[in-house]
């Protein structure tokens, strides 16, 4: 899931480079509200997985959000 999951966060965030685990994924030049929105669309149309705002909230690394998606697959 991790490669598939980075690849396809990649292109959601239209990154030139890859996305790593390790990444603030906040600090990314173009994150902004509507990144959020795709990612969270994306991953609760991908993994049927909705992150609650709260939780979301306390993320900070990309590895955060993949961690979210195993505890709650």
């Amino acid at each position: 899931m991790d490669s598939k999951f980075l690849d396809q966060l990649t292109e959601l965030l239209e990154m030139e480079t890859p996305v790593k685990p390790a990444d603030k994924f906040r600090d990314y030049e173009n994150w902004d509200s509507l990144a959020y929105l795709s990612l969270i669309s994306f991953v609760d149309e991908e993994y049927g997985i909705v992150i609650p705002r709260d939780d979301f909230g306390k993320m900070n690394t990309v590895q955060d959000i993949i961690d979210f998606i195993k505890n709650n697959s």
